[in-house]
């Protein structure tokens, strides 16, 4: 008797911010491994194991989209993207194929890496988030990106965000559905939020 393969997994790209803490413009375009970290970023969640990805551009977008190859992606514009997170997260999940899980990802965290991808994918359960988490300072595990949302869980997750607030709030009210896993190893975790934060483009 066959085995059907079970749900895909999209990943959702959120880079529609002006990067305004950082002062360069939007972090989508910001210089990285001989490209835009956009691409670098999409391309590596692809070649974790994700089915396709969908990114989700706003401020400037028509010049990320002028100086970026995404061919290989879907590209949304999200034209409420001053209003937070939020309304982009949104769309990229609802832009997702039906039944696909969705993990999430944010384009200001230039150390992700396809290991660290293919390892939430593996580590996935049924019915569960699945995020990546990394050492705080005392040791303990810091929920972080990215973060993938069982297709069972991702209509929740659009419905409650709002703001800043992508899955947050979501997340707040199901702390028992939301398993960690340490990608130390394998990913930073770091936000490229502030000039003193460039090191990590090197």
């Amino acid at each position: 008797m066959s085995e059907f393969p079970g749900p895909g997994t999209t990943a959702v790209l959120l880079a529609a911010g002006a990067g305004t803490r950082l002062g360069l413009g939007p972090k989508a375009l910001l210089p990285f491994r001989g490209r835009t970290l956009v691409e670098v970023l999409a391309d590596v969640l692809r070649d974790g194991g994700c089915s396709g990805v969908v990114v989700v551009l706003g401020a400037e977008a028509d010049r990320v989209l002028s100086q970026c190859d995404l061919d290989r992606h879907t590209v949304l514009l999200n034209p409420a993207w001053q209003t937070g997170m939020g309304g982009s997260f949104r769309l990229g999940v609802e832009a997702a194929p039906p039944g696909d899980h969705v993990l999430v990802a944010l384009v200001d965290q230039p150390g992700l890496t396809p290991a660290a991808v293919s390892t939430l994918l593996a580590a996935h359960r049924p019915g569960r988030v699945t995020a990546a988490a990394y050492p705080d300072g005392s040791g303990r595990l810091r929920r972080g990106h990215p973060l993938l949302l069982d297709a069972d869980l991702r209509a929740g997750a659009a419905t409650a965000a709002t703001g800043d607030a992508g899955a947050r709030l979501f997340l707040q009210a199901h702390p028992e559905l939301i398993d960690l896993v340490d990608c130390s190893a394998l990913s930073s975790g770091e936000d490229l939020d502030t000039p003193d934060r460039l090191h990590l483009l090197e």
